[in-house]
């Protein structure tokens, strides 16, 4: 029986304090490879829902788990070090270290997880094969990273993501920014990379449009109830 790449059960979670934010999921998975689409609106907890499933916060009740791994039997760090070895996340506004050279933010997950620094292999060549086929040019490997487009720069946050091929990709809002055209040459790279290394997407969005490119469209709404505490 193939285990779930994500699995959520009987999952609950609530921010303290008065004003505060509670949200719960009955059920959700993912299978290994999968391409699934979570539509969302701004402040319907995609949020919370994405740093549960990142292991950034521990569920208050019910089991996350990924590749199998239970998150909730992890101390914090070992949620960190957990998410660097199995998850990669591609940020909205992509977090790169402006200063830092793009090879430095390509190789900076693998500092902190050892099984992913050797399903690499030779990380560097691996960071250019990676950067060839997101289409930038060799030389964008030695420039800061605040010195590029932010195309570039968004291309350069999917090969952090993808080196080590960690078995789920996270995805939060990659393409709000984008215009059509490069919203679709983005997507293609990005579904190209992830089929090659055979990782799972959970790609969060608002954008009904996107639908069609994946295996499951899954609205937010159907798996997850949310509800504010009165201030």
């Amino acid at each position: 029986m193939t285990i779930p790449v994500l699995a959520l059960d009987d999952v609950a979670f609530a921010w303290p304090g008065r004003g505060g934010f509670s949200l719960s999921c009955p059920a959700f998975q993912m299978a290994p490879g999968e391409r699934v689409l979570l539509i969302g609106a701004s402040g319907s907890g995609k949020s919370t829902l994405l740093s549960l499933i990142c292991g950034i916060v521990p569920a208050t009740r019910g089991r996350v788990s990924v590749g199998g791994t239970d998150l909730g039997t992890l101390s914090a760090g070992g949620r960190d070090r957990f998410r660097a070895e199995q998850i990669g996340v591609i940020f909205q506004q992509f977090n790169l270290l402006p200063y830092a050279k793009v090879i430095d933010n390509i190789l900076l997950p693998l500092r902190f997880a050892p099984h992913r620094r050797a399903r690499a292999g030779g990380a560097v060549t691996e960071a250019a094969r990676l950067c060839a086929g997101l289409g930038l040019p060799d030389e964008v490997l030695s420039r800061q990273a605040g010195r590029l487009s932010v195309g570039q720069q968004q291309r350069v946050a999917v090969a952090r993501a993808l080196i080590g091929a960690p078995p789920l990709i996270v995805a939060d809002e990659p393409t709000s920014a984008l215009d059509a055209e490069t919203q679709d040459s983005f997507l293609r790279l990005l579904f190209d990379r992830t089929d090659e290394v055979q990782s799972a997407l959970l790609m969060v969005s608002h954008d009904e449009r996107l639908a069609p490119r994946f295996d499951r469209v899954i609205r937010l709404a159907d798996i997850v109830s949310t509800e504010r505490s009165a201030a």
